[in-house]
């Protein structure tokens, strides 16, 4: 049975500012950050009942979704759905920087450290588009807005961080993601071709003959919906939300990957998952506060329970995280301690005030004391299998950021090459659907929408589902890290 879609609960066009009910008007307020969009794009939407077209559908708000959007173009109509509030993706919380190619004399040595971080499991084309495309990516970035921290003669104050051998790192302050992602946006939301949908979530896809032609969703009300579009790029994030001790958001939870799992989509490397090694110790529930390797990169040292350094804090994450868990069992300490004696407390609430008012938040001076910190899970390298246009196994559905895996990071992420992932092959899957004249076999879905599960329902298939294939890839991994003592409920 085929469910009326009710428009005038779910939220598609109320955030562009459409009138609705006297009674409703409690539910439905004006959002500023959801008020993008255009007055053509509202009225079809309006007019679409049961299902929502559109040219393109963007799932997810960071700065893969955003890069890729803006990418497009303008006589595109896009739609941009996300869980949560458009600010709430982990892009935005990204710290240390950006890397980028500063010349052809770092190409070799760029090249090899990102390699050698990723345990030379990456796939070495990836690595060489990502290498190869900073220039161009990061130059647009900067055209658009984006502002990155300068030295006194003005030129960009490029900054190292760990396994990289050469200063090619530019950061605004320690909040770059929150500078990138904050300019993407303000620019999309002033594209008449791109509607934003907040609060709404993908519970599947439709799909026929191995082609996607939508999503199902769901509003904050749990009203369902469908989304009908000539191409799909899924930019959802990684799995951070499953675990109890995460830099990410908790509602980041590897829908994405549930919903390959379910369709027969190619996933890879479902197992690498980046545990970080530094993130602020605290008992309290919640989000971890990561403390950057940018730290790191301006001198600071690791202690363990008796004052000692114990590793050479600038190796690649994985070994970091190695040696302090080492150190942690060696004193039964859920903790060790992180200091940066080399900067004065003005130093380093200039480079890093983020970081510096969090620790002192907790009644510590990163300069003075010894600020405990302890691994958490951060970043997912494995995903979607992509190629490096973003293509997935699926036609007409792609995949970028930390949802997509095109084997460019490995085992383990080189630090501060995420957000330059993102956008390099958020740029090529654009690029690509721009080109494609390719009209798809008509199709009309026939959806029952009332015989989805509840959200909790919902949750616990795909988390079951998600953490099934990582045991089944390296269960030794699942056995440290992905047990019930690690786990969200």
């Amino acid at each position: 049975m085929k469910s009326k879609f009710n428009l005038d609960k779910w939220r598609c066009s109320l955030y562009i500012g459409i009138s609705i009910a006297k009674k409703r008007k409690q539910l439905y307020k004006f959002r500023k950050e959801g008020a993008a969009g255009n007055e053509k794009a509202a009225k079809i939407t309006m007019k679409h009942r049961s299902n929502i077209h559109t040219d393109i559908l963007i799932v997810g708000s960071g700065v893969a979704g955003l890069f890729a959007a803006l990418c497009l173009p303008e006589s595109k109509k896009i739609l941009m759905i996300t869980k949560e509030d458009l600010k709430e993706c982990d892009s935005y919380l990204a710290q240390g920087g950006v890397c980028v190619l500063k010349s052809l004399d770092d190409f070799k040595c760029f090249y090899e450290d990102t390699m050698k971080a990723g345990h030379y499991e990456n796939n070495p084309e990836s690595v060489r588009v990502m290498i190869e495309s900073s220039p161009d990516v990061i130059g647009t970035l900067i055209k658009l807005g984006a502002d990155f921290d300068t030295k006194k003669d003005g030129d960009f104050d490029y900054t190292r961080e760990g396994a990289h051998r050469n200063n090619r790192i530019l950061h605004h302050k320690d909040e770059t993601g929150k500078e990138i992602t904050t300019t993407l946006l303000s620019i999309a939301k002033n594209r008449r071709n791109i509607t934003f949908i907040p609060q709404t979530t993908m519970i599947d896809l439709i799909e026929h003959d191995n082609t996607c032609y939508g999503i199902v969703c769901e509003d904050e009300f749990g009203e369902r919906g469908c989304i009908l579009a000539q191409d799909i790029i899924l930019a959802t994030g990684g799995i951070g939300g499953l675990f109890k001790s995460s830099t990410n958001y908790p509602h980041i939870t590897g829908d994405s990957f549930a919903l390959a799992i379910k369709h027969g989509i190619a996933l890879q490397d479902m197992s690498y998952i980046q545990i970080h090694p530094t993130t602020l110790y605290s008992k309290k529930s919640g989000r971890r506060f990561l403390i950057s390797e940018s730290v790191r990169g301006e001198g600071a040292i690791l202690l363990n329970e008796n004052g000692e350094r114990f590793t050479d804090e600038l190796q690649p994450r994985d070994v970091v995280t190695e040696a302090i868990v080492k150190e942690e069992k060696k004193f039964g300490t859920d903790h060790v301690y992180l200091t940066l004696p080399n900067m004065t407390s003005e130093e380093a609430h200039k480079r890093f005030p983020n970081i510096f008012e969090a620790c002192m938040d907790e009644g510590y001076d990163m300069t003075k004391d010894k600020v405990p910190v302890t691994p958490a899970q951060h970043y997912m390298m494995g995903g979607i299998q992509t190629d490096i246009n973003g293509c997935t196994s699926m036609r007409h559905l792609y995949a970028a950021g930390e949802t997509a895996c095109n084997g460019v990071h490995g085992k383990n992420r080189l630090a501060s090459n995420s957000l330059l992932e993102s956008m390099v092959f958020a740029k090529r899957a654009a690029d690509l659907i721009a080109k494609d004249k390719e009209e798809k076999p008509a199709f009309d879905p026939q959806i029952d929408l009332a015989a989805y599960p509840d959200k909790a329902g919902r949750q616990k298939e795909f988390k079951n589902l998600i953490l099934g294939e990582i045991k089944r890839k390296d269960k030794a991994f699942y056995d440290k890290w992905c047990n019930d003592e690690n786990m969200r409920g």
